[in-house]
This record gives C-alpha cells, sequence and structure tokens, in this order.
C-alpha cells in the first residue's frame, strides 16, 4: 500500500458510499483504483504477462522461412509453424473453439469468472491502462484531485502522457493483431513508409481505436453491459462453485477499532470498514454486497482486505474464495458430477482433436465432371473428360501419380504424375476411355486415387461418374 496508516487506529475512508448496490461508476463517474499488493494480484500479472508475451512475439518468430503464424485470408491458407491448414480443414477451427468453450464452462463452474479477472484481453489491457495511469497522475487520491482541479500546464502534460501511453499500446496491439492476417514486417515496414495499404490501414486503424475506447474509457462498461458472458454465467454457477466472497458471519457488525482491542466487547466483527475492498475494485462494487454480476472474479478484494487483516492482526480470507455451501457452515465438494462431466467431455474432445489434426491428409484431391456428357475418340472408344483439382497441403514440394482405383474396362489418358509446390494448387484435365466394348451403358461410379511418390502415407481420393450412350 502506498499511504501510511497510524500504528494503532485503522479509520475509515468515507470517500465511496459504504453498501453500493451497483457499480459506482455509474452514479459517481470514473472509478479511480487504489494501488495494492498481493498474491492474486501476482498471479493475475504473471498470466497476463505470458500471455502478452505470447500475442506480441509469437508472429515475430520465422519457420522455414515464413513467419511461423500466419492466417493468410488473400491466399485462404493458414500457416501454424510446421503445419498449413485450408479451409478444407475449418471443421478443426472448429472444433477448436467448442474446446474453448466448454474450457470455460468448466472453468467457470470450477471457480467462476476466473477466465474474466486474470485472463480476458479486455480486463488485461484495461489492468494496463490504469498502470500508466497510475504511473502518470499517480495513486486514487491524486487522482480523484486531478480530475476536479482546473486546467493548468501540470494536468494538461499529465493528461498528455497518459493518453500518449494509452495510444501507443492501442498502436502496439492493432499492428499485432492485423500482423497476425498479413506478414507483419511488411506491415510495419510499409506503415513506417506510408505505403500501406488501405485495408490494412483501415483495420490497424480500426483495433487501435476499439482498444483505445474499450480499455481507456469503456472498461468496466464492456464487462457489465456489453459482455454476454456476465448474463449466462449464474446458469453454470452451483452451491460448490468457488468465488469471490465476503463473510458474513464473521465480519459483521462492521466498524472501526483500534488495533489490539477486542471487537466482541464492542459487538463488532472483523471487517473494520474501510472500504478498501471497494477502492481497488475496477468495476466499483462493494464484495459485502453479495454476488454480483458487475463482479468479474478478479480478486483484488482479497488482497486488499487480507493486507488489512494482516495490519489488525486477524486471520485472513475474511474476503476469499469459498463456495455458498461452505459460507452456510457446509463442506465444499470440488468433484461433483457436473464438474467432471465437463472435465470428461473436454478431455475427450481435446484427444479427437489431437488425433484428428495428426491424421488429417496432407493431400486434397476435388473432381470437377466436365459438362459435355460424353465424346467419341478416334479409336472409337467413349471418353468422359474430368478435372482434378490438387491441393498439396505440406511446405514442401512433393510429385503425385493419379490412378483409377477399380475400374476394370476403363483407361485414364494424359498425364498421370505430376509436381506440386509447397502449398500450391493444381488444376489437372485427365480423361477417362471406355475400352470394353461390351461395357455397361448408362452411369458408372469411378474413383479417382492420388498418391504421393515422395510421401508414401500420403494418399487421397474423390470420385465421380462415367456416362456412356445406350447402344
Amino acid at each position: 500500500m502506498s499511504e501510511r496508516i497510524p500504528a494503532q487506529v485503522i479509520e475509515v475512508t468515507p470517500s465511496l458510499p459504504p453498501a453500493a448496490s451497483k457499480p459506482l461508476s455509474a452514479s459517481n463517474g470514473p472509478i479511480h483504483t487504489r494501488r495494492f499488493t498481493g498474491l492474486y494480484r501476482d498471479l493475475r500479472r504473471m498470466g497476463a504477462g505470458l500471455l502478452c508475451l505470447m500475442f506480441f512475439g509469437t508472429l515475430w518468430l520465422d519457420w522455414d522461412g515464413r513467419q511461423a503464424v500466419l492466417w493468410s485470408l488473400e491466399d485462404s491458407k493458414f500457416y501454424i509453424f510446421g503445419a498449413t491448414f485450408w479451409p478444407q480443414d475449418f471443421i478443426l477451427l472448429s472444433g477448436l473453439l467448442i474446446i474453448c468453450a466448454f474450457g470455460l464452462f468448466f472453468i467457470t463452474v470450477f471457480a467462476g469468472r476466473v477466465w474474466c479477472g486474470y485472463t480476458c484481453p479486455q480486463s488485461v489491457w484495461t489492468w494496463m491502462f490504469m498502470w500508466c495511469e497510475q504511473v502518470t497522475e499517480g495513486d486514487r487520491n491524486q487522482r480523484i484531485k486531478l480530475a476536479t482541479a482546473p486546467w493548468s500546464a501540470s494536468k494538461l502534460l499529465r493528461r498528455g502522457i497518459k493518453h500518449g501511453l494509452w495510444l501507443a499500446i492501442s498502436l502496439a496491439t492493432a499492428i499485432t493483431f492485423v500482423g497476425y492476417f498479413t506478414p507483419v514486417r511488411e506491415l510495419v515496414a510499409n506503415l513506417a513508409t506510408w505505403e500501406v495499404g488501405g485495408n490494412a490501414l483501415f483495420w490497424v486503424i480500426f483495433f487501435a481505436a476499439a482498444t483505445y475506447i474499450n480499455a481507456g474509457w469503456m472498461r468496466e462498461q464492456v464487462c457489465i453491459h456489453m459482455c454476454p458472458y456476465a448474463r449466462f454465467q449464474s446458469v453454470m454457477f452451483d452451491k460448490d462453485t468457488l468465488i469471490v466472497s465476503y463473510d458474513a458471519t464473521r465480519g459483521e457488525s462492521r466498524g472501526p477499532r483500534k488495533k489490539g482491542s477486542d471487537p466482541k466487547v464492542q459487538g463488532l466483527g472483523d471487517c473494520i470498514d474501510c472500504q478498501m475492498c471497494v477502492q481497488v475494485c475496477p468495476t466499483g462494487i462493494d464484495i459485502r454486497d453479495g454476488l454480483q454480476i458487475a463482479c468479474i472474479g478478479c480478486a483484488a478484494c482479497i488482497d486488499a482486505c487480507d493486507s488489512i487483516m494482516d495490519r489488525m492482526g486477524y486471520a485472513r480470507c475474511l474476503v476469499g474464495y469459498s463456495s455458498e455451501r461452505a459460507l452456510e457452515g457446509g463442506k465444499t465438494h470440488l468433484l461433483r458430477p457436473r464438474l467432471i462431466g465437463y472435465a470428461t467431455a473436454l478431455v475427450l474432445m481435446i484427444v479427437a482433436l489431437v488425433w484428428l489434426g495428426a491424421t488429417r491428409s496432407q493431400l486434397s484431391v476435388d473432381v470437377i465432371k466436365d459438362r459435355g456428357m460424353f465424346r467419341e475418340n478416334a479409336a472409337g472408344e467413349i471418353e468422359n473428360i474430368y478435372n482434378l483439382k490438387l491441393i498439396n497441403k505440406t511446405q514442401q514440394a512433393q510429385r503425385y501419380v493419379v490412378e483409377l482405383e477399380g475400374a476394370p474396362g476403363f483407361r485414364l489418358q494424359g498425364e498421370n504424375e505430376v509436381s506440386i509446390g509447397a502449398g500450391e494448387i493444381l488444376s489437372l484435365p485427365v480423361s477417362v476411355a471406355q475400352v470394353d466394348d461390351n461395357g455397361q451403358a448408362g452411369s458408372r461410379p469411378l474413383r479417382f486415387v492420388v498418391r504421393s511418390l515422395d510421401r508414401p502415407d500420403s494418399e487421397a481420393s474423390a470420385g465421380s461418374t462415367f456416362v456412356s450412350p445406350r447402344r
């Protein structure tokens, strides 16, 4: 804590109204949070730091002379380190999104809005912007005074530096995000020389503005009014869900007292009504009012309250992670059917996705039959024309051979051995002749098989039909 508290008396700070039933920003303007330290703040910073390192650093890695992670919408290719994905692999993305959803369900049933408080980009970037405020404008009381002070050179300078830092973070975020969809080195070079294309420039400006507005100005309003997760989280909670809670049985009645005094003699609980839990809350709520839709589970109030309990010589966890059942005097059941069900489904889906990704074909084949039904060649044989679309999904050039499978009486004509570059698409026209004079008239199924000469395990097939006239 940055402010000194007298050694013998913990004073109440009535700068915010007690027992607020709604976020303070709804009535008192912007929320100014106080500095604090603690275990959960450190955990949140480490988690956010790791995620930021992955977000800002991954796209600068190279793999085989190419940006390691690049989702090229122009080429319809998705490069993720050594793997190349195509629109045909969309089912893998769908599976990944379903896994993320079930992961969110699991963690919510287990520990409430941990995602919101620790790893949600809105929360992470909001904490970053709040840090910029503290660096440029001071701690909570200083920022409150600055907000009400008349404009001066000092105020203009502090506000200017703050917004400059906000804009710098927003721009870096936007360039990084767009850099996952267009080569980032080329994007940065073009921005520096003002040669960037219109589409790229639009999205950089758009995401920079969105970051600046959401994390700098809207903040908790996004979590309270715009995020759908805040609305449906309650249906996933049960009596054993671990949530940030105030132990009213232990804390009530509230009131200030001298350090070392016996609160029971004064008819008081452990809560000294210092308002610290309110002053550190990024959404401005009072956790002592119970579970609220605006609580993002960041545990800032736990760190603040624990520091006060340490100073008073009381036990920690007056505010802490607990369950409704525990607060009622029961025992929290961590392993329960609902949680086990989510965990089982999550593990099975992860295994299935890994298996699909490991066994997916590195070759794609599509067959398009020519609009002409059939024709007769110089030898008097009936021919059908086909166009084979071959996609080499690997990142190395491959040689392929095209064959007919299980088609006695038919002959594949034209070039049947081709070479395709890494990640390229080849359109190969071929014809099939019916060499059996006693062949069946009408429509018959055919199957084209394409095998790699460089990778014996790489093979793909596609079906079509052969049409011959009735004799």
